[in-house]
């Protein structure tokens, strides 16, 4: 079925995957791609796709109801995946109010936009959806109770049976907002609109909850990027606190393809959480890239272990993350398909095999390009 497709922030870290699966796996479907190529937003990550015929780049702002406007209208858009969005939670905490625009109000205006075009279309909201992806980070924070890990009754493929656990409870799709931070008050309020526009006007909504994701074109001021880019020019790695805190990582291909089955196979006005069933203390994770990198650059075990250097904790610094996305894997078949192992072998590979794409981002030399090249558009 031919299907035109907006996917926001597709040149971002999980949009690129996101946007790549679709262009490649539905040669039928105009897929738009629309990003504000902010900081975190780099077309270098699509090279391999940008002149596919299904694909089309605006360079556009969600927060534009205008602008909005004529994208919607203007390629007859009938579903929107929208992932654009500000996610750094120390840039929330210097900048609240960047994230309310961009998360609050860019949600909204795209909310208004598609409600009034597919309002005017003669089929109304039929074949049409707008899934909106969101964090676990709005359900706040679960307890640290059990610091050595306890069994917990998952069975997937990424935990091979029993999955180690930090704590006993587990962030649900019914689990109740509780946001620490202004990055996740941003995007529980962005939830609270998606939701709120289906049962007032009736719009097909999805939403999805999902944990932290790793992998190939995550911007380098994130934790896995950013030590492995140090610990390949001998920098400090900089640890919260006592590094205690836990967190639930996903790969994020294996997120790619949760949205893509719950977009074409979700329940209109369902959430869905989607996780990893892969906890890690941040030392223990960071401990884990250390031997990693260490290995493929032929140095000795241990040899980047000085480095980890602790520092003054975040503010509201959340200690546990854990998502249960059972609910995902009975009613639409999905789980992860990585063991973690795998995964961040891959994804330190990756890294170092692409050096240059490294280089021009924290040199800062993909921004000034593609500055200089929408001058003139």
């Amino acid at each position: 079925m031919k299907r035109n497709i907006l996917i926001t922030g597709g040149a971002g870290f999980i949009g690129n995957h996101v946007v790549r699966l679709f262009v490649n796996k539905y040669p039928d479907y105009n897929i738009v791609n629309l990003d504000k190529l902010t900081y975190a937003g780099n077309l270098a990550n699509l090279k391999d796709i940008e002149n596919k015929p299904n694909y089309t780049f605006i360079k556009g702002d969600i927060a534009d109801l205008e602008d909005m406007r004529r994208v919607i209208t203007g390629h007859k858009i009938d579903g929107i995946i929208h992932l654009a969005a500000e996610s750094h939670v120390d840039r929330s905490i210097k900048d609240p109010f960047t994230f309310a625009r961009t998360n609050v109000m860019g949600t909204l205006s795209l909310l208004q936009a598609a409600k009034e075009y597919w309002e005017s279309c003669p089929e109304k909201y039929e074949g049409k959806l707008f899934y909106h992806i969101s964090t676990d980070e709005v359900y706040g924070a679960l307890e640290l109770t059990n610091p050595e890990g306890i069994p917990a009754p998952f069975t997937t493929k990424a935990s091979a049976g029993e999955h180690e656990a930090y704590g006993s409870e587990f962030f649900l799709e019914t689990t109740k907002y509780n946001p620490h931070s202004p990055y996740s008050a941003s995007k529980a309020s962005s939830d609270h609109f998606v939701r709120a526009y289906h049962d007032t006007y009736g719009m097909p909504t999805l939403v999805t909850n999902c944990s932290n994701n790793y992998g190939p074109y995550q911007f380098p001021e994130k934790l896995i990027p950013l030590f492995i880019n140090n610990i390949r020019h001998g920098k400090p790695l900089p640890v919260y606190g006592k590094g205690e805190n836990v967190r639930d990582w996903l790969y994020v291909e294996d997120h790619a393809r949760a949205i893509d089955l719950i977009f074409h196979s979700g329940n209109v006005a369902e959430t869905y959480n989607i996780g990893g069933f892969n906890e890690w203390k941040n030392i223990d994770l960071i401990k884990v890239i250390i031997k990693t990198v260490d290995r493929l650059l032929g140095n000795p075990e241990g040899h980047s272990e000085h480095l980890i250097t602790y520092v003054t904790d975040r503010l509201g610094h959340d200690m546990r993350y854990a998502i249960d996305s059972r609910k995902l894997q009975s009613e639409l078949g999905w789980e992860p398909s990585l063991q973690f192992e795998e995964g961040i072998e891959k994804t330190v590979r990756w890294y170092l095999d692409n050096q240059d794409w490294m280089d021009n981002i924290t040199s800062g030399a993909y921004a000034k390009y593609y500055e200089e090249m929408y001058k003139s558009i």
